[in-house]
C-alpha cells in the first residue's frame, strides 16, 4: 500500500480571510470554497494542498512545516506583500534552511529546504 498525499486541515475562524490571506500573501491559488460564506475551502501551490474549515476540526496556533526548493527564493517572493513573517529564512542545525510565517488564526508554517547537501 502507498500513500499518495497528506493535507492538512487548519482551523479558521473566517475561511474567506485564510483563503485571502494565502493567496495574496503567500502565493498559493484557490482551489475550492464551500458554502457561502464559506465554511470549508481549500489553496494551493504546485503538490501542496491545505484545507480550512470553520466549524470543529483543527485548532488555532498550529504548526505546519512545508518543504520548498528554495527558501530564499520564496521569502523575496512574499516578503514585500504583507506576509507576517517571524523569522527570516536561517541554516539550522538539523541540515534545514528555514523561515516562519504567521497566519491570521495564528498558525505558524515552517518553510524551508535541505542544506546537507549545498
Amino acid at each position: 500500500m502507498k500513500f499518495d498525499k497528506a493535507i492538512p486541515i487548519l482551523y479558521s475562524t473566517d475561511v474567506r480571510k485564510s483563503i485571502q490571506y494565502f493567496t495574496e500573501q503567500l502565493k498559493f491559488e484557490n482551489k475550492w470554497e464551500w458554502e457561502a460564506p464559506p465554511t470549508f475551502g481549500g489553496v494551493y501551490r504546485d503538490d501542496v494542498e491545505i484545507f480550512f474549515c470553520k466549524e470543529d476540526q483543527g485548532n488555532p496556533a498550529t504548526w505546519l512545516s512545508l518543504v520548498v526548493d528554495n527558501v530564499d527564493k520564496y521569502y523575496a517572493l512574499i516578503k514585500d506583500g504583507g506576509a507576517k513573517i517571524l523569522a527570516e529564512p536561517d541554516s539550522k542545525e538539523w541540515n534545514m534552511r528555514e523561515m516562519l510565517v504567521e497566519c491570521p488564526d495564528g498558525h505558524i508554517i515552517r518553510f524551508g529546504h535541505n542544506i546537507s547537501c549545498d
